[in-house]
């Protein structure tokens, strides 16, 4: 069996996914529930000097694995979370990496109290680039436990900012946090789905993967052997293993257990631990990073090397009725392909799931 413990920063976790800020930790019993549910570690809502007033609604699934949120921070006070919540949650046994924000004034107020109070490391969250990095300083010139830094996706250019993280002390890197703002609307009765001003909120879940995947991989490739904490979209073991693929060292995860419940931990854990042994990874440091040298800044424009294989084909025909140029004929298991009209897209191998149209530059080319 492939190993699933990883070192982290000095501590040993039972396996790389973390719980992310959320719904779902809420408070000490929140942060205990998600312990037993099997993660390696679970981040707290976010503290800060005074807890979050939220709009009505703030939360809504708008469909595959996508949620949209106007949640602000932690509503219970941050003494709260220091004087009972995160000891209760250390008295059960559980890594708790102690979110706080979103100033440098409340970093340097709460980072010692939270350290204090129990928590194994410290994630810096703020919405506003500018801060970051005094919240960073201020916090490493408070504390000895780890400092992670909360980068958010909107930020332009997220390797600088990681690099600045990192000399400033940053221990490791979250990418990332949600995105936004965004939009839906009830088209029954032309109202925004959320309560909060204009209607704006944040993603996350599904359509934030492939956002948080760019940040991870973008992030290691301009620092090498930086810590990255991969978040945003994670929903199964193959997810996962992207994440690791593009160098992060941890995995994090959040709207999968609200739209799944906490039961899909022992999921992800199964489904990433037969993974790495179908693909001969030893450990999730083993496959930490593999694809960074894949990662080219030139275009790639050898021809794909297309092969069809008739056993595993159900007939279900999505290659030739999804071929945007007509370029496919499939007929009693036969298949035909016209070159002069194939545009060499590969969309036709990513719609074939049972694997009965490959291609060799889209399956491990180097």
């Amino acid at each position: 069996m492939a190993e699933l413990t990883v070192n982290f920063l000095g501590k040993t976790l039972r396996n790389p996914f973390v719980l992310g800020a959320g719904p779902l930790t809420y408070s000490g019993e929140a942060l205990v529930a998600a312990w037993e549910a099997g993660l390696g570690a679970v981040v707290t809502k976010t503290l800060r000097r005074e807890p979050a007033d939220n709009p009505y609604p703030h939360l809504v699934d708008i469909g595959r694995g996508t949620l949209i949120n106007a949640e602000k921070w932690a509503d219970l006070t941050a003494e709260q979370w220091i004087e009972r919540e995160i000891p209760l949650a250390k008295k059960h046994g559980v890594v708790v990496i102690a979110s706080v924000g979103h100033t440098p004034e409340e970093a340097e107020e709460l980072v010692r109290p939270v350290e204090d109070a129990g928590a194994d490391f410290i994630e810096l969250v703020s919405y506003n680039e500018s801060t970051m990095i005094p919240m960073v300083e201020k916090a490493k010139e408070r504390v000895k436990i780890p400092v992670i830094a909360k980068l958010s996706p909107n930020w332009p250019d997220l390797p600088r900012v990681a690099a600045r993280c990192l000399a400033a002390g940053a221990a490791a890197i979250t990418a990332v946090d949600s995105y936004g703002p965004v939009l839906r609307l009830d088209v029954r009765t032309a109202r925004p789905l959320l309560g909060s001003p204009y209607g704006f909120g944040w993603l996350s879940g599904a359509g934030l993967k492939p956002i948080a995947l760019r940040a991870v991989a973008e992030i290691c490739l301009a620092n090498p052997g930086a810590k990255v904490i991969g978040l945003g979209g994670v929903s199964s073991g193959e997810d996962a293993l992207e994440m690791l693929l593009a160098g992060a060292g941890l995995v994090g995860i959040c709207s999968v257990a609200m739209s799944r419940g906490l039961r899909v931990v022992d999921t992800l854990t199964r489904e990433l631990s037969s993974l790495l042994d179908e693909l001969g990874y030893a450990s999730v440091e083993d496959a930490s990073g593999r694809s960074l040298p894949h990662l080219l800044p030139a275009e790639h424009k050898e021809r794909l090397r297309f092969r069809y294989h008739p056993e595993k084909c159900t007939d279900c025909r999505l290659c030739v009725t999804r071929c945007p140029y007509g370029a496919r004929r499939l007929e009693d298991k036969k298949m035909e392909l016209d070159e002069e009209k194939c545009r060499n897209c590969g969309y036709c191998v990513s719609v074939c799931r049972p694997g009965a149209l490959t291609s060799d530059r889209l399956r491990g080319w180097a």
